[in-house]
């Protein structure tokens, strides 16, 4: 691709760029504010050479855009030394967080601007080098041959046969960051900023040797240029295989300022006025409307308490019936592999006990075992995260107190779900549990989750059918990443059978110590078993993988629950050590 820049065009007059610039400016400004205010995000990514120029290309635009809506993110070097010991290590984890976390972390919401002055792209080559292929070394000065040698080996090694996969699970995992936030109503922009060798090679060398820019320019940087034609290579592989249609490259001359910036503006104005004047489906709108409706307001003249029989057959039927409906709008199939035989709530026994005796020595002994374990998980850093999900009344606090009472307090982190905030509404809905993940060596213990998505936002329509729909596979994304990261995931599902969650209802309503714990919504919501059922069983089909599988609970017998909760958890990190 790169061998498609013109480098010979002439170098634009300043007297007829400047026209051409303030025009195109204030057209910018104009849309900047329509997308403010129908709340399209705009992220817009530079990549390229050293010395190329995009931190100035990113000010001269800032210099001009509302800072109000606008926010710069710069991605550091990799910490070489860091890479280097988790590369180095046995523990199979790659960082402190996940690769993507920090771009997830620095997105702006919906209606604002998100630059990145370097990226993901940049990122993936970092770590491909760094902890893919050894402990490369880049240190030493621009007549250092050895190092030069040793740079241009290791990104020669980084093409070949062998390494394909390497490349393409990073490709693959920027992908799937773009096409989310495309789908989620960002734009997507990304410009590569091309100069040639003899043009880096002089910029570099100018910025070095004045005293006030020499900050600027390491001696790895200047290192680097005698590696022009290996890291062209590379580039220009990165960039075919990254080329989507949802988010294609726009490669930019950056030995021509005046004609960068206006190329860059006209991009960015186009694309801005592309997705201004789409129109909005007019068919998911109804649905969307639909659904609220029907969630809000169908039945609301039917009394919560102390129902006619005829009442009550109206709510059984209008339950049903949205059960039905949204189990059609439900994907077939995911893209990813699911196990072989997901849970079915229908399959589940009900009838397990543990007794109090045997249960207060399982219980200690289980903690024991993970108070040992997690000392063990935390020095070779691996990443431990328990997620819970369940009915109403199911157990999950009482399982994530027995759980937490094993650990150090230092160590492990409880991240509740409760209704999302506003910035958090004007995100993608996975932002903020890529927000929330633990540090390699923690825990993270997810008092619900980011399963939300596709059952108390599908059900209660928060959600419109093609979000929740799609939302399967965008989680299935996330927890690959997780796991690619080096996270030992455990999915729970704490289940209980109607009659006992009946039964727990009406004793705390009549126990005055936990009568907070039950409210008219959760009454509510037990009306709305059949489509939560069918939420469940459809997050079940779609999302029990192999690297991230579902776990019944069975929690009729809190007891026999926390005890088996403990015992998993504990044979997965054993079964993680042993692999070290």
């Amino acid at each position: 691709m790169l061998e498609t820049v013109d480098f010979s065009l002439p170098s634009l007059p300043k007297d007829e760029y400047k026209p051409l610039r303030d025009e195109l400016m204030e057209r910018l400004v104009v849309l900047q504010q329509q997308a403010r205010e129908r709340g399209v995000g705009l992220v817009v990514l530079f990549e390229g050479w050293n010395g190329a120029g995009k931190g100035s290309r990113i000010s001269d635009l800032m210099y001009h855009l509302d800072a109000r809506a606008t926010s710069v993110y710069v991605t550091e070097n990799l910490d070489v030394k860091a890479a280097r010991s988790f590369a180095g290590a046995e523990c199979g984890v790659t960082g402190f967080y996940p690769t993507m976390q920090e771009f997830w972390k620095a997105l702006g919401m919906r209606g604002t601007i998100t630059f990145y002055d370097r990226g993901w792209y940049t990122s993936a080559v970092q770590h491909m080098l760094y902890t893919e292929f050894g402990s490369l070394s880049i240190k030493g000065g621009a007549s250092n041959k050895a190092k030069r040698k040793e740079v241009a080996a290791a990104m020669a090694e980084a093409r070949e046969e062998r390494h394909i996969d390497a490349l393409r699970r990073y490709l693959n995992s920027v992908a799937d960051f773009e096409r989310q936030l495309v789908d989620d109503g960002y734009l997507v922009v990304k410009f590569f900023v091309h100069v040639t060798r003899e043009a880096q090679k002089k910029r570099l060398e100018r910025l070095h040797d004045d005293p006030a820019t020499r900050w600027r320019v390491s001696k790895d940087k200047l290192a680097r240029i005698g590696n022009y034609e290996e890291a062209y290579r590379l580039y220009d592989n990165l960039l075919e295989g990254s080329d989507f249609s949802y988010a294609p490259w726009h490669l930019v001359n950056g030995e021509d300022k005046r004609r960068a910036n206006l190329q860059i503006a006209e991009t960015l104005a186009s694309s801005l006025e592309a997705a201004l004047s789409a129109q909005p489906d007019a068919e998911e709108a109804a649905a969307r409307a639909k659904a609220q409706a029907n969630s809000a307001g169908a039945l609301e003249e039917v009394p919560l308490f102390g129902r006619t029989p005829e009442e009550e057959a109206l709510v059984v039927e209008a339950a049903e019936r949205e059960a039905a409906e949204a189990r059609a709008r439900a994907p077939r199939a995911s893209r990813f592999r699911q196990v072989d035989d997901p849970p079915v709530l229908d399959a589940q026994d009900h009838g397990l006990v543990l007794d109090p005796v045997a249960y207060k020595e399982e219980l200690k002994g289980q903690q024991r075992r993970l108070n040992k374990l997690e000392m063990e998980m935390y020095q070779k850093r691996i990443p431990l995260m328990i997620m819970y999900e369940g009915w109403d009344a199911a157990g999950k606090g009482g399982n994530i107190k027995r759980v937490a009472q094993a650990l150090d307090a230092r160590a492990y982190t409880i991240f509740p779900s409760p209704a999302p905030t506003k910035p958090e509404l004007l995100h993608p809905h996975l932002w903020r549990y890529w927000t929330r993940l633990p540090k390699a060596g923690h825990v993270g213990i997810y008092d619900r989750s980011w399963y939300g998505r596709v059952l108390v936002e599908r059900v209660e329509g928060f959600a419109s059918p093609s979000e929740w729909a799609r939302a399967y596979d965008e989680i299935n994304e996330f927890e690959q990443e997780l796991v690619r990261w080096g996270a030992i995931l455990l999915k729970f599902w704490v289940d209980v059978s109607p009659d006992e969650q009946l039964r727990r209802f009406r004793d705390r309503e009549q126990d005055p110590a936990k009568q907070w714990k039950i409210t008219d919504e959760d009454w509510r919501n037990r009306d709305k078993y059949p489509q939560y059922k069918a939420a469940v069983e459809d997050m079940f089909r779609l999302t029990s993988t192999p690297f991230a599988p579902w776990i019944v609970l069975e929690s009729d017998d809190k007891r026999h629950a926390r005890v088996k909760a403990l015992k998993i958890i504990n044979d997965a990190l054993e079964a993680r050590l042993r692999e070290n």
